[in-house]
């Protein structure tokens, strides 16, 4: 698989359908009929959130618990069968990946840990096995799934894109907390060396502050979410400006990324005019 570039001007930027392009539908995130409507939209991958139940089954789901009955119950103590009775579009993860193998490429969000990530290896490896390496990004918060998937892939030989998530939730935790969260987010470079990610994935508001930057220098792809106004579209569709982008509304996008496209494609046989090739970065992650 080609490695895709940190630093080049010309490709497009790629677009990934958050939650399977739901849309910002709550019922429809990570469903079948999502799923479906993201394949033939056309966009380059389909994100979707992995969670791990209490009988060891994976399934697309987002949040770590869910109300039944008047309860709230978490995903990691429940069986899937409970899952099942609350949606009829639910999807478990094999059903996923057998729905995507030849039509599409998955942007896999881990959404769960285990202890040495044996589930989250064994989950990307089922995933290689029935899309391809070539169709797969894998994304995760936890710093120790994501070092434990890249050990592997080296083991097994395969050039497997694995980004760390900078971003995450603070909301409720004690200030001392957030503030040490964000300062690991904004100032990655030990994070990710631990890491060993090779993919830059961040939010969009910390991407302004200098992470973007950051991912030129080191030579790492950027991965950016979620885009959804038609400003920050037009933004970071710019070729140059990210490696990929995950939006809720993936048809929007697509029709940005289209109108750039042509824009770019009348300047350039334009006569008189020419092109700046900035240079790619080096790949290392020297501060």
């Amino acid at each position: 698989m080609e490695h895709p570039s940190a630093g080049s001007s010309a490709a497009p930027v790629l677009l990934s359908a958050h939650r399977c392009g739901a849309g910002g539908d709550p019922a429809l995130e990570n469903t079948r009929p999502a799923l479906e409507r993201a394949l033939a939209m056309g966009v380059d991958y389909v994100e979707f959130d992995v969670h791990r139940c209490g009988d060891g089954e994976l399934v697309l789901f987002h949040d770590d618990w869910l109300w039944i009955g008047g309860e709230r119950h978490w995903i990691r103590t429940v069986g899937v069968d409970m899952l099942t009775a609350q949606s009829e579009h639910f999807l478990r993860y094999e059903e996923a990946l057998a729905i995507l193998a030849g039509r599409g490429r998955a942007h896999l969000d881990l959404k769960f840990a285990s202890p040495g990530g044996v589930a989250e290896v064994a989950a990307v490896g089922r995933a290689v096995e029935m899309l391809g390496v070539e169709n797969l990004v894998v994304t995760t918060l936890d710093d120790r799934s994501v070092r434990a998937v890249r050990n592997w892939a080296d083991e097994q030989g395969l050039r497997l894109l694995v980004g760390l998530s900078l971003g995450r939730g603070v909301r409720g935790l004690p200030w001392r907390v957030q503030a040490r969260i964000r300062l690991s987010e904004v100032r990655p470079r030990m994070r990710y060396r631990a890491s060993r990610a090779n993919v830059m994935v961040v939010n969009h508001a910390l991407a302004r502050l200098g992470v973007a930057a950051l991912a030129r220098r080191w030579g790492l792809p950027l991965l950016v979410w979620t885009i959804d106004t038609e400003r920050s579209l037009e933004y970071w569709l710019r070729p140059g400006r990210a490696w990929m982008v995950t939006t809720n509304r993936p048809e929007l996008a697509l029709a940005v990324r289209e109108r750039q496209n042509r824009r770019l494609r009348g300047l350039r046989s334009a006569p008189g005019r020419r092109r700046r090739t900035p240079r790619a970065g080096s790949g290392n992650m020297r501060a």
